[in-house]
């Protein structure tokens, strides 16, 4: 699959500013699209003929792909949306995706092997500890980093998500700044 790149990660290949990047979108100049969600994204194929045409220099070698993936679990699509959007803005440039319910999750923790899961502990079809569990429990997983998010979070259920394996948990609504934070607390970024 060929690579398809963000506004952010187009600017970085540029050495140029995001809203230059947008700018160039809303122009013509780039051929790119937008996700469901409202987020432009361009093929590096098409950025790089953009690139030739303009004169501006390609990079000589492409970085290595050093990005943090996050897995975002939550039944509310508003609430992922929203969650991924922020993230995917953030400045350390994370591959975000999501899952709607439990076994979509275990299949994208065993297939896009996330550094760090954002989980709602109530799915209809699965109970968040027991995601937990089975993140902490796999060799191949149990680095992995958890933070809980939940709407009916107390002492005995945040007691029960660490016994699992969280790493962090926090009540709905959780300011996105301080999600922010703490994600790139636990991978180590700040």
């Amino acid at each position: 699959m060929e690579d398809v790149l963000t506004v952010f990660k187009a600017s970085q290949y540029c050495n140029v500013s995001p809203k230059t990047i947008i700018n160039w979108i809303e122009s013509g100049y780039i051929k790119a699209y937008k996700t469901v969600g409202g987020h432009r994204r361009m093929k590096r194929s098409d950025l790089e003929a953009f690139m030739k045409t303009q004169g501006i220099p390609l990079p000589d070698q492409k970085p290595a792909d050093t990005k943090k993936r996050i897995l975002v679990v939550d039944d509310d699509p508003i609430i992922v949306e929203t969650i991924v959007q922020s993230l995917e803005e953030d400045e350390f440039d994370y591959e975000v995706i999501s899952a709607a319910d439990g076994f979509e999750a275990g299949l994208q923790v065993s297939h896009f092997s996330p550094n760090l899961v954002i989980l709602d502990i109530m799915m209809p079809d699965i109970k968040g500890y027991e995601v937990c569990k089975k993140i902490k429990d796999n060799p191949n997983t149990r680095d992995t980093k958890i933070i809980v998010l939940s709407a009916y979070l107390d002492d005995e259920k945040f007691k029960k998500m660490k016994e699992n394996g969280a790493d962090a948990c926090f009540s709905k609504p959780l300011p996105l700044t301080q999600l922010k934070d703490e994600v790139a607390r636990l991978l180590d970024l700040r």
